[in-house]
């Protein structure tokens, strides 16, 4: 009779626990089904483990979220001694090309020596093409980058081209997915894992609360002074006017010190930006209250 009493307790508690999260799934449902295009949400609560996702298995462009990828391959050889984090490297000027970047305006004449850490706080704090482009050259090219994320076992993603290469020819940009799961999954494995040392995951995330785009996606509504380290990723815009990804991915601290991974990707949308990044912000504070309440 006990034993039966605490089968049907830990049932009832699962039936909480799943019926809690399809309502957060319903919540954001109700924010993204609002929106043309195609949208796929995926969050996991780290230190517990609690999920919920939209579409979250649904492949899509990552745009410069990808730069996060890059980051880690970067930190990854100089903890195994290949590079190292104040390492000059040389920026030619034929590394230029039409794109933003902060690195070009910043030295215009090209042929400048930057050390890789600067390269990387242009890459990851400014979005800077050039300098993911030098970095993609430094660690070996984006295949590399694609088999260091399947060697961390993360399998629904895939890192083909540079940026030079999609800017010359668009359609490339789809060869560069995710599905946000897979993102969630590595943002997790960042956080958690030994997949970096302390010293380079701590570089990484002060580079990423530090980002400078997007201020109005996940970071958009959510309380002042809530910690987010993020990398964002934006597309083009088509000749049917629809913009190609209006992207965000990061981990956001709660109330209690613990940590939210989140990735909102948005493809395909006849929408404008702002309505976009509105979007995204709605579905970060859904999720933030959700669980900053979950004690409650």
């Amino acid at each position: 009779m006990r034993l039966r009493i605490i089968g049907l307790c830990i049932a009832v508690l699962c039936s909480v626990e799943l019926s809690a999260q399809k309502s957060l799934r319903v919540k954001i449902a109700d924010v993204v089904e609002y929106i043309s295009g195609d949208v796929g949400v995926a969050v996991r609560l780290i230190e517990r483990g609690d999920t919920a996702s939209y579409h979250g298995r649904h492949p899509f462009p990552m745009q410069s979220t990808y730069k996060f990828q890059l980051a880690l391959q970067v930190l990854n050889d100089v903890d195994n001694g290949k590079v190292k984090l104040d390492q000059k490297v040389m920026v030619p000027k034929d590394a230029y090309f039409k794109t933003h970047s902060p690195l070009m305006k910043d030295h215009p004449d090209g042929n400048v020596e930057l050390t890789v850490g600067e390269l990387m706080k242009y890459m990851i704090e400014w979005s800077d093409n050039v300098a993911c482009d030098v970095l993609f050259k430094l660690v070996g090219g984006p295949k590399r980058v694609d088999l260091l994320m399947h060697a961390q076992g993360i399998e629904d993603m895939a890192i083909r081209n540079t940026e030079r290469e999609m800017h010359g020819n668009d359609q490339l940009q789809f060869q560069n997915w995710t599905t946000p799961e897979s993102m969630v999954q590595l943002l997790t494995k960042f956080y958690t894992s030994d997949m970096l040392s302390e010293a380079s995951r701590k570089e990484l995330w002060s580079l990423m609360i530090i980002t400078k785009t997007g201020p109005k996606r996940i970071r958009g509504m959510l309380p002042a002074g809530t910690t987010v380290a993020n990398r964002t990723g934006t597309g083009n815009i088509t000749k049917e006017r629809r913009v190609t990804a209006v992207n965000d991915i990061g981990i956001i601290e709660l109330p209690n010190g613990e940590h939210l991974a989140i990735a909102v990707y948005i493809s395909n949308t006849h929408e404008e930006i702002a309505a976009a990044e509105e979007v995204k912000a709605k579905v970060s504070k859904i999720a933030f209250d959700h669980f900053s309440s979950k004690d409650k």
